[in-house]
């Protein structure tokens, strides 16, 4: 799965959940709806902070070994919640 694909994932959770959080009329449900609105949205904002550091600095091997440890991290991540 390209970074991109994970971008749009989280994107598309987090536009789910956050109409979830604002459309429900239940307390407990809109409290439940919004943690995970901010777990997709830190997951998006890491593979955009992982995204951006490839570009600019993926020619470095040292760097290049430690985006792949990440993306394989936040990888993990993403599909235990999908």
């Amino acid at each position: 799965m390209t970074i991109e694909t994970q971008i749009a994932t989280c994107t598309e959770h987090y536009q789910m959940w956050k109409d979830k959080a604002l459309f429900t009329n239940d307390i407990y449900e809109a409290k439940k709806a919004i943690e995970r609105t901010f777990f997709w949205m830190e997951l998006r904002s890491a593979f955009l902070f992982l995204s951006v550091i490839e570009k600019t600095k993926g020619n470095d091997s040292e760097v290049k070994s430690k985006l792949i440890t990440a993306k394989i991290n936040l990888s993990k991540k993403l599909t235990e919640y999908t």
